[in-house]
């Protein structure tokens, strides 16, 4: 029996991802990435940002790690990597030079149009293709997560740690939300330019690994999701508090530096959000329905398709038009909620390309796509 609560959180979550890709484009805090802001006044859209950033990918990590518990109970490992390569791994490599190319030639010009004007153009696609990696760097650490989970569990063949962990008191709830601080703490607090420090940081592979394997081998046991369930109002209170006070003293400041992200506050409001955000789920929303459905199944396509949108969109307006700031953040928010789906549905159809780009599974019935995702089922 499936989890809807948990499908219903993945897809709403990766909504806000969206939602945030918006605001974070036009920021004007520094956030690296971004195209630019409007001056150099506070923009309070940029709120947002400091809501959101420090629980949402660390929650889908968790949620991944509950999700490759339950996939690898009904099937064996060798069958779940090789679906996790196929869903992952195909979409972050060969779909770089299928489709994110696009993506990353409106990176590069985000960057500064003279980065690529010395490069011959050969070389200039291999770049583009690189450079929209893009938001993709979730699911390459999704994949290398998922084979460090299979020796992991070579290791401990009986299963040892996860009987313990299903031990575990209640109050362990919240005292794991020191491991969330300690991975924060793996940051490289001083990044080098022009070294792959800052890549190290964007991937955050330590601290994103530990809510994976929290997942894994304690969130995916019904008790804890029970007392979860249970807390939701007392957690969502606590963690809107803890936010609004980390708000309140930073704003203004560039959210996503290494000090920033290991602060004591923002670490406690990270935890307590995912926590919230899995109990309120695990109470309120455990059904589905003819929407729910559709976007348990397409909700990682949006994500794959959706930054090209923004990337392409967003550069367009800010460079080329003289939109006032309003006019580009709604046109920017109705078309990556409306565009990314239509993109998704048509890429979708297209055999092979779809193999490419989505990691989907083409069966041989004739054309269609076997969309059954085997890397989640409970």
């Amino acid at each position: 029996m499936r989890k809807h609560w948990m499908d219903n959180l993945r897809w709403v979550t990766v909504l806000l991802v969206l939602l945030y890709h918006v605001v974070y484009f036009y920021n004007n805090k520094g956030v690296f990435g971004g195209v630019g802001g409007f001056g150099d006044g506070p923009q309070y859209q940029d709120v947002l940002m400091y809501v959101l950033y420090p629980w949402f990918m660390p929650l889908l990590f968790l949620l991944a790690g509950i999700g490759a518990r339950y996939a690898l109970q009904n099937h064996s490992g060798k069958e779940w990597f090789k679906a996790r390569t196929r869903k992952l791994l195909v979409p972050a490599t060969i779909g770089l030079f299928v489709f994110q190319w696009m993506t990353g030639y409106f990176n590069t010009h985000v960057a500064g149009t003279d980065v690529m004007a010395a490069v011959p153009q050969p070389f200039k696609y291999f770049m583009w293709a690189v450079s929209g990696i893009g938001p993709l760097w979730f699911i390459q650490d999704l994949w290398l997560f998922s084979l460090i989970l299979l020796l992991i569990r070579k290791i401990d063949a009986k299963d040892h740690l996860y009987a313990w962990c299903g031990k575990l008191g209640s109050v362990w709830i919240i005292l794991l939300g020191v491991l969330f601080w300690l991975g924060e703490q793996t940051l490289i607090f001083n990044p080098r330019p022009e070294s792959a420090d800052g890549l190290y940081n964007l991937y955050k592979p330590v601290f994103y690994f530990i809510p994976f394997l929290l997942g894994y081998f304690f969130f995916s046991h019904d008790k804890v999701q029970d007392t979860l369930g249970k807390a939701w109002i007392v957690l969502m209170a606590v963690a809107l508090i803890s936010g609004a006070l980390l708000t309140f003293t930073t704003f203004g400041q560039n959210n996503t530096t290494p000090q920033y992200l290991a602060s004591p506050l923002n670490c406690l409001y990270g935890w307590l959000m995912c926590l919230a955000m899995m109990g309120w789920f695990k109470a309120k929303f455990d059904k589905t329905g003819a929407f729910a459905g559709y976007m348990t199944r397409s909700s990682f396509g949006l994500y794959i398709v959706h930054y090209l949108v923004i990337a392409s969109f967003g550069y367009m307006m800010k460079v080329y038009t003289a939109l006032p700031p309003v006019a580009m953040y709604l046109i920017l928010i109705v078309a990556v909620f409306s565009l990314s789906p239509l993109l998704y549905e048509i890429i979708r159809r297209i055999p092979v390309i779809n193999w490419c780009v989505l990691g989907e599974k083409v069966s041989c019935r004739g054309n269609k796509t076997d969309r059954k995702d085997v890397t989640t089922e409970k």
